[in-house]
């Protein structure tokens, strides 16, 4: 009789926890459907104006910016995925010194991050950020692996915002083998070789499994189905209400919010 009692009492907690279960995955999903909802997509220009006035008035430096920016993509990053070998892609501009504060910071969380930076801008601040990184022993290559399903994930930091035209060497063929490739890939902001406001062009193109959209989404996001972060925790709400930016808030102590 006892034992008809305790199998009894183990179905009730087991049907408990799975309704205690469903319960917080349809709160997740609300609550991801109104901060979708709630959030202001940017267009080029007003992306360009936002950053220019971060690092104006606002007395932001660009070493600051990409240091809170790489922290929020490696933290989007750790929520998704375990620990694992990453192949964290940068190209020569702001978006590229994401990808190494990024890759460092994933070092950090206990993943093994590959650098490919084929194209080295010879500025201080990106060699310093490239020598962070080799001191935690990152390896750096100059050259796309042949077989990319050794990393369990790509990190894709080669184009922002700013990003305009056709994608040139060496990362045409870079951003061509991306499109064709089954690693999941995480895009810095936007996806690299997406129109910033159009979105995903006609043909071949990287297609992530992940998005890390910074200070604000752009426009092309809207296109975007998959899981989606925004990143970059450094607007004041005057800021924000003086660029009417709708930006869903951070939960405590969060370097990123999940959109969808």
């Amino acid at each position: 009789e006892w034992m008809v009692a305790y199998k009894a009492d183990k179905a009730v907690v087991s049907a408990c926890l799975g309704i205690a279960l469903f319960l917080a995955k349809l709160l997740l999903h609300r609550s991801s459907l109104s901060a979708m909802s709630s959030v202001t997509f940017l267009g080029q220009q007003q992306s360009k104006v936002i950053d220019e006035e971060l690092m104006g008035p606002l007395g932001y430096s660009i070493d600051q910016l990409m240091e809170l920016a790489g922290l929020s993509v490696a933290c989007a990053i750790e929520k998704e995925y375990t620990s694992a070998p990453v192949l964290v892609i940068c190209g020569p501009g702001n978006n590229g010194g994401d990808g190494l504060v990024g890759a460092r910071h994933l070092k950090h969380f206990g993943f093994e991050p590959s650098i490919l930076y084929p194209k080295r801008p010879n500025k201080q601040l990106y060699q310093n950020l490239l020598g962070q990184c080799q001191g935690l022993d990152i390896p750096v290559l100059d050259e796309l692996p042949a077989d990319l399903s050794q990393f369990h994930l790509i990190v894709d930091a080669i184009f922002g915002f700013s990003f305009s035209g056709n994608v040139r060497a060496p990362f045409d063929t870079i951003v061509q083998a991306l499109a064709k490739t089954d690693t999941p890939i995480a895009s810095v902001d936007i996806p690299s070789g997406w129109d910033v406001e159009k979105g995903r062009p006609n043909g071949d193109a990287i297609n992530p499994a992940l998005l890390v959209s910074l200070t604000a989404p752009k426009l092309c996001a809207q296109n975007f189905s998959g899981t989606h972060y925004l990143g970059g925790r450094f607007i004041p709400p005057s800021f924000a209400k003086k660029h009417s930016l709708q930006i869903p808030p951070f939960p405590g102590a969060e370097q990123c919010v999940k959109l969808q």
